[in-house]
């Protein structure tokens, strides 16, 4: 049939009401945004989640473990598109038959939710540090809760199906117990040491932050050259009196510097410069570190007698040198030795690099094999301490006045003759809080870390430990606190000093032990990564990585529960004192460390005036890193592990990273069998969501206008391994993408009106194109199989959408309405064509389930309950219309079929022969020499179907063969019903046989 009738004349029979068109009441238009709530309603109605797990019980598990977002703020883009993917993800495991769990989480502790409590506290002009604690941590545990009851229902509203009655919470008290637990295993295995090493510091937020907790801006700061007087040069004495010159970008550290470093196969050279002082500078520096300091005059001309020294770095071997402000006395009076330093290049600066170990993972290091331990001048607030000469309570060293060319520590090097240059116009990007925005410092501070390179034993010795494990013997942990040690010169006795031990073992002792280290990259190969490349970059990132500091001061977290001995500086490892504090925070959490009686807690055996009681609190990452301890564990049993975590690929530095090292420091192994990562959500110019730009995507609101599962459309279609943007013209191609579906399906409930069992075709007894179409939709089931199993629903997505646009709508649909609606209803062509119908409609339902879960169930719902609702394949024993879900169905079973005739070749040639017949109709159209296909008359140089066939299946009245695809207009007459031009019609208006036979038996 045509798609619409021509105008007939008045007086010609009407036979629509012969035909059998298309009905169902399932509207084209979606309104997804009204109807979707509704159909939410009716999954809590009938309790789909718990219905599921019942009907998956006993089948192999599938455990996505859900990443904790903070409560805290409604959910952006970001949310949105993690939250849908791992729904898509955890539907489409269910669909294949596993039982998939998912149960969602929140973070609560840390610094997010302190940070918007104290914000509150500051409006009303209050000082959080004045409250108690037990009464602070109240109000964020309040505040937490409050969040998660407001994000729990915006999550849900996606279409995410999970265990919303019962998520794991960081804050309920067998998370705080299952978290302390752990962090005590580390303690009684002897990963745990407290030492002090530079830190990422807030001085706004007073407490050391996570990398993940840090965002780089760009910044403007004072750039400064200072030139240190050498005192003794063992293998250069004509360097005595000349000096050695530094830049750097943070003048503020002057005042503790404790070092220079020189790079020992740089070339350097000591040139007499125009004021007449002697400088020494790497070579290849020369010209731009004089010109920085409008000192070169002459000098810039090498080999004119102003060198007067060149050499290497490794002629400095014991050199010193005085620090500028040494009229100071004290601490600053000590020389300050001149050290090589692998990291010393010469891309910028001087070639020397000034050193200070309490702002300086470099600086740290290098001194620290020297013996040279930090001072910790600089305080949590980032201003120097008031004993510490004339720079105490003069502001924070992260303001610009204190660091400025004209403040007080450029001109007190001014007034010593040693600022060379100093200007305040260097452009670099620096770290920032993510959450104050303001800059941070590397602060040397006394912290608890877990250690990276310590020798753990076998690994074996690391599964399902509970019991105590002796820690060395040593004195002090690696890199431990001291309070024994002496004080720098001219320092306050209040003000002790952290001296760092040695390594716990002789070089080489234990080497073939494992690491957390060794352990982490052993377990990140035997991880699977998708997408490939993001082993590389994890990797990388455990490779380089410091020891794992642990400690926050602040209060809204999980404390460090332990009790440090007053005479020794080592924590207290007992068992029994252990098990005592973790049943005391399944009782009453982690509040109950504030307010306990710790004399209870030590025991008889334990003096409380012996023992320092430590009051940091976890840094978050470590609370999140033992998510799979109280949700996998304790809901699955002992030693499951996820199978997949699935989040952006911000997460390779924070929550996959803790949560690897967590489980490989406790368990020996990763928590995890593979990892997904995403990228980030980008407005459609592909910039970052920002209030300040007004580009900001809100997805509820896009879920208010179009429903959730455009959006779930816009999350599968999209390449999310990388950024991916969304706009007004991104999701309007989601919207395309969804009406198309839908009208597919809309075409399937229709053309399957009334169909029964009783109405079911056997495949081997189909016509050819019906075979060929079930071949296509077994070929689309592979590849969707192997989308779901490779985590790639846009291909996914696609695969579905081109089949239901292409192979049906556009072709076998459109071949075969003709035969749907003209031929008899028991043809036994037209129940061919219906029972391949039902098929598509139960194998397409269920296939888009995954990703537009509200549109499937109104698709299942809208089915007639007339026995056709459960399908071939069914497995679950739920049909429409019994108050159950297409979310309760399996993988749709196919029939299995042969290609020995060679069925798919010959109908994939007839649909390239087709399209080009159609390409050579489309002329005759536009000059509206024919007005319809079913007027035109084709030649085709080479026949692969029968002549009616092919005439059917190129929508023509006829076929023949010819020397190459030709169109003509037909001399056959138009049937009256079918509206097709065939031989067997007398004249326009009268009916074909077939519609002649028909016609009577549809009237009766």
């Amino acid at each position: 049939m045509a798609d619409a009738p021509d105008t007939a004349p008045s007086t010609a029979r009407d036979y629509r009401d012969t035909v059998f068109l298309p009905k169902t009441d399932f509207p084209m238009k979606a309104g997804l945004a009204a109807r979707e709530p509704a159909i939410a309603a009716h999954w809590a109605r009938i309790g789909l989640y718990d219905r599921l797990r019942a009907a998956r019980a006993g089948r192999e598990r599938f455990i996505l473990h859900d990443g904790p977002p903070y409560a805290n703020g409604d959910i952006h883009m970001g949310h949105a598109m993690n939250k849908v993917l791992k729904d898509i993800v955890v539907r489409s495991q269910s669909l294949l038959g596993r039982d998939a769990p998912y149960v969602p989480g929140w973070d609560c502790h840390g610094l997010p939710i302190e940070w918007k409590v104290e914000e509150q506290y500051r409006a009303r002009k209050l000082d959080k540090d004045q409250v108690p604690v037990d009464q602070f941590r109240a109000e964020c545990r309040a505040y937490a809760a409050r969040w998660v009851d407001l994000q729990r229902p915006e999550f849900e509203r996606l279409g995410v199906m999970g265990d919303w009655a019962d998520p794991y919470l960081t804050m309920n008290h067998d998370a705080e117990a299952a978290i302390v637990g752990e962090f005590l295993r580390f303690a009684e295995s002897g990963q745990l040491y407290r030492g002090a090493r530079p830190v990422m510091w807030s001085p706004v937020e007073r407490t050391a932050l996570a990398e993940a907790e840090v965002e780089y801006e760009d910044i403007v700061s004072t750039q400064v050259d200072v030139a240190f007087e050498i005192l003794t040069a063992p293998n250069a004495p004509e360097l005595v009196g000349a000096h050695a010159v530094i830049w750097t970008t943070t003048p503020w550290t002057i005042p503790v510097n404790q070092a220079l470093a020189y790079g020992e196969d740089v070339e350097y050279a000591a040139v007499r410069a125009s004021d007449g002082r002697v400088l020494l500078l790497a070579v290849e520096l020369l010209t731009s570190s004089l010109e920085r300091a409008d000192l070169g005059g002459e000098s810039d001309v090498p080999g004119a007698g102003l060198i007067v020294w060149a050499g290497k770095g490794s002629d400095f071997a014991g050199a010193t040198v005085r620090h500028p402000m040494h009229h100071l006395g004290g601490f600053f009076a000590r020389p300050r030795p001149m050290l090589p330093g692998a990291f010393v290049t010469t891309d910028a600066g001087t070639g020397l690099v000034h050193m200070a170990p309490d702002h300086g993972e470099d600086d740290f290091e290098l001194c620290k094999t020297h013996g040279i331990d930090p001072v910790f001048a600089v305080d949590g607030a980032g201003m120097y301490r008031a004993d510490w000469a004339w720079l105490g309570g003069q502001g924070s060293v992260i303001n610009r006045k204190f660091v400025a060319a004209d403040g007080p520590i450029c001109a007190d090097l001014r007034a010593a003759g040693a600022l060379l240059a100093a200007s305040d116009d260097y452009a670099h990007s620096y770290p920032h809080s993510w959450r104050s925005k303001a800059r941070l410092i590397f602060r040397a501070t006394p912290q608890w870390f877990i250690g990276m390179d310590q020798a753990l034993g076998e690994p074996s010795s690391l599964q399902g430990r509970s019991g105590s494990v002796v820690p060395p013997a040593h004195p002090r942990q690696p890199g431990g606190l001291s309070t024994r040690n002496g004080l720098g010169e001219g320092q306050d006795s209040a003000h002790e000093s952290l001296s760092l031990s040695p390594a716990l073992s002789s070089e080489g002792e234990r080497e073939s032990e494992p690491t957390l280290r060794s352990l982490a990259l052993s377990a990140i190969a035997d991880t699977r990564w998708v997408p490939a490349r993001a082993q590389n970059r994890i990797r990388a990132m455990v490779e380089g990585r410091p020891d794992w500091v642990i400690s926050r001061q602040r209060a809204w977290g999980v404390p460090i529960a332990l009790y440090v001995n007053r005479a020794t500086g080592e924590y207290l490892v007992d068992p029994a004192v252990n098990a005592r504090i973790v049943a005391a925070f399944q009782a009453g959490g982690a509040d109950a460390w504030f307010v306990a009686d710790h004399q209870a807690l030590l025991g008889a055996g334990h003096d409380l005036a012996d023992y320092e009681i430590v009051t940091d609190i976890l840094d978050v990452w470590f609370d999140s890193g033992c998510t799979h301890v109280f949700t996998l564990e304790a809901r699955y049993g002992a030693g499951t592990r996820a199978d997949l975590y699935l989040e952006g690929s911000d997460q390779h530095r924070g929550w996959f990273q803790s949560s690897l090292l967590e489980s490989c420091g406790t368990r020996g192994r990763a928590p995890y069998a593979a990892v997904l990562t995403h990228g980030f959500a980008l407005d459609g110019q592909g910039r970052k969501m920002s209030k300040s730009l007004g580009n900001v995507v809100d997805p509820l609101k896009v879920i208010g206008e179009s429903g959730a599962d455009i959006l779930r459309i816009w999350v599968a279609s999209t390449d999310y391994f990388d950024d991916v943007k969304i706009g007004k013209e991104v999701l309007a191609g989601a919207s395309d993408t969804y009406r198309k579906l839908r009208n597919t399906y809309r075409y399937l409930l229709g053309a399957l009106d009334g169909f029964t069992d009783a109405e079911r075709v056997a495949p081997a007894a189909m016509p050819e194109l019906e075979r060929y179409v079930l071949h296509r939709l077994a070929a689309l089931d592979a590849e969707l199989r192997a989308a779901a199993t490779a985590y790639e629903f846009n291909r996914y997505l696609r695969a579905l959408a081109d089949f239901a646009a292409d192979d049906l709508s556009a072709f076998f649909f459109d071949v075969r309405k003709d035969s749907l609606y003209c031929d008899a209803a028991a043809d036994p062509k037209r129940r061919a064509y219906r029972t391949v119908l039902d098929l598509l409609f139960h194998a397409l339902v269920r296939y888009a389930a995954p990703v537009i879960p509200f549109t499937a169930e109104e698709v299942w719902q809208a089915r007639p309950g007339d026995g056709s609702g459960a399908g071939p394949g069914d497995g679950s024993g739920a049909g429409s219309g019994d108050g159950g879900s297409v979310h309760l169905l399996e993988w749709p079973e196919l029939p299995v079929l042969a290609d020995a005739d060679g069925v798919v070749d010959r109908w994939d040639a007839v649909r390239r022969q087709r399209a080009q017949v159609t390409e050579a109709i489309e002329p005759l159209r536009r000059a509206k020499t024919i007005r319809s296909s079913l007027e035109a008359e084709v030649s085709v140089p080479a026949m692969l179907l029968p002549e009616g066939d092919a005439a059917e299946a190129f929508i023509v009245a006829r076929v023949v063969a010819g020397d190459e695809v030709a169109v003509t207009r037909t001399a056959y007459h138009k049937c009256g019903r079918c509206w097709r031009h065939l031989p067997d019609v007398a004249a326009d208006g009268a009916l074909c046989g077939r519609c002649e036979a028909v016609v009577p038996a549809v009237a009766a």
